[in-house]
């Protein structure tokens, strides 16, 4: 198995430093029994606010996964969002446990972004890429087109961009991240060979999704 070196996005220190603060303070008025529970939290903020450091192979005939987790089904649909075509959809369901960033499964400009507020339904529902609060991020390299869908889960209470319209992504590039429990969607043409099914285990910028086919 590859060991991979983590570093920790800056999304994650308001809360290890919360935390740490509220660590000294506890142990110092009320003893370090009550230090313990902080401490746990301040260690699991570090371990959720992870990220890898990766070297992606750029390769424009592969879809790389834009997110860890686990497959939670392969379904084609008529994307009226941004393909206007018919496509496949791979949704992926990422625990408390999974890095929470997400990566660009391609490399190509972003040609659209839309955000949604909604609800906070668990992740796993059928219902939670309809009524929770979204991010869609539409990628063109010229030659194919695909969708990436940040999708929040019910502890999940903010979804983090680091891209804007008119960007350029080059491939396994990190464009945000779902804080504490989510779902991410990959819309790709039809024409993708999609290489997961349901309960696979992937992870972004690592995992082969699917492989492309120019029109």
């Amino acid at each position: 198995m590859t060991k991979y070196k983590y570093h920790i996005v800056k999304e994650g220190y308001p809360f290890i430093g919360t935390m740490l603060a509220v660590t000294i303070l506890a142990g110092y008025v009320a003893g370090p029994v009550f230090a313990v529970p902080p401490a746990v939290l301040m260690i699991y903020f570090g371990y959720f606010f992870r990220n890898r450091v990766l070297d992606v192979k750029q390769d424009p005939d592969i879809l790389y996964s834009p997110a860890d987790g686990t497959v939670m089904g392969v379904e084609e649909f008529f994307d009226k969002e941004y393909l206007n075509e018919p496509a496949k959809k791979v949704t992926i369901f990422l625990s408390v446990f999974n890095v929470h960033t997400n990566r660009a499964p391609m490399t190509g400009l972003v040609k659209y972004m839309r955000y949604t507020c909604g609800g906070y339904e668990p992740a796993f529902k059928d219902s939670a890429p309809i009524v929770n609060e979204r991010m869609a991020i539409g990628l063109d390299n010229g030659t194919n087109r695909i969708l990436v869908i940040q999708i929040a889960g019910i502890l999940a209470r903010r979804i983090v961009s680091w891209t804007s319209l008119g960007s350029r992504l080059k491939q396994g590039d990190c464009y945000g991240m779902i804080k504490f429990g989510s779902c991410t969607e990959l819309v790709v043409p039809r024409s993708v060979e999609i290489l997961v099914r349901k309960g696979d285990k992937v992870q972004g910028g690592i995992s082969i999704i699917g492989r492309q086919k120019a029109e």
